[in-house]
């Protein structure tokens, strides 16, 4: 088994305004979603949905304001998965609420480095 890191990438929408009702649903999609990986076994790390506040350091040595001030879609969150292969993983990905809406997972491996 190897793990596996699903990123999950969305466009910004300012004029997106949920009701609390769609809200619950959207947390209840996520946590049926994550609850059938884990109920597989497959669950390493439930990850977390990722805020708004930061900055960003740039090899200049710069320091840019938000972590999305040069870029058109946010990464909001990410969850840790074990998976055969990367076919295995993209398959556990299917299904995840940020696809409904336009929304994208990107997996990748999580590289082990010996004697670290």
């Amino acid at each position: 088994m190897k793990d596996f890191m699903m990123l999950f990438h969305s466009e910004p929408n300012p004029d997106f305004n949920p009701t609390p009702e769609q809200i619950q649903e959207e947390v209840k999609a996520w946590q049926e979603w994550i609850g059938g990986i884990g109920a597989q076994g497959k669950l390493k790390n439930p990850g977390d949905a990722l805020g708004f506040q930061g900055k960003t350091m740039h090899a200049d040595g710069s320091i840019t304001d938000g972590p999305y001030a040069e870029l058109k879609e946010i990464v909001g969150g990410y969850i840790v998965v074990s998976a055969e292969n990367v076919e295995e993983a993209i398959a556990l990905g299917k299904g995840c609420p940020v696809l409904t809406s336009g929304g994208k997972v990107e997996v990748r491996d999580i590289m082990i480095f010996e004697g670290m």
